[in-house]
């Protein structure tokens, strides 16, 4: 018989903590047991093995971030640049308020556990890929200035966001304690990165070699 649905949110976010606390490897069925307030053989009849338990968090916690962000509609109804804020202002801010749940998902994809990096690809490398095809059939919509490259100007951004994506990486390791404003500070000047590079640096675009 199924676990009720109230039932298996209980487990869930018991399950969640304990490997958000603990790292896959280090958590056992005992603890995930104890925490959910169940017995090992219950765990195992529901979810099989730990693994299978791992995975079925990762879904979870990735289809709520998803139905908080619905990035598909804004992906299909803002400008590039604007997509990126404001995916990137609510992912931060719902990660904040789900600390667990961030860890989690962190660890599965920044801190991939070797025995689940098969699978992990597997199961979510397709999504990515599909994800980041979205992103450059937006970007087909900007107009550019002649003479440059579309290829090397999404190269350019890709470059700019993987360095604030490790720099709140690094804010968020102690996601416990971090505070509102250290992350509207590093959006902000993500923002102000993405508009330097939409609108330009250079006062005089002058060639001054000529």
């Amino acid at each position: 018989m199924p676990v009720r649905l109230y039932e298996r949110e209980k487990v869930l976010r018991a399950c969640i903590s304990v490997f958000a606390s603990n790292g896959y490897k280090n958590t056992s069925t005992g603890m995930l047991a104890e925490a959910a307030g169940t017995s090992k053989a219950l765990i195992f009849h529901h979810f099989t093995s730990k693994k299978k338990l791992y995975f079925s968090l990762l879904n979870h916690c990735i289809e709520k971030l998803s139905s908080k962000i619905r990035a598909d509609y804004i992906l299909d109804n803002e400008d590039f640049f604007e997509a990126i804020d404001t995916i990137s202002r609510l992912k931060l801010n719902y990660f904040r308020k789900h600390a667990n749940e961030y860890k989690l998902v962190y660890e599965a994809f920044y801190l991939m556990p070797d025995e689940l990096k098969e699978d992990i690809e597997l199961k979510y490398g397709h999504a990515i890929a599909l994800r980041y095809q979205e992103w450059e059939r937006l970007f087909e919509k900007v107009q550019l200035r002649e003479g440059v490259q579309r290829k090397q100007a999404f190269e350019l951004i890709k470059i700019t966001l993987e360095h604030f994506q490790r720099k709140f990486i690094e804010e968020l390791k102690d996601i416990d304690n971090i505070e509102e404003e250290c992350l509207d500070v590093l959006l902000d000047e993500m923002k102000s990165f993405c508009c330097m590079i939409r609108h330009g640096i250079a006062s005089d675009t002058t060639d001054t070699n000529a």
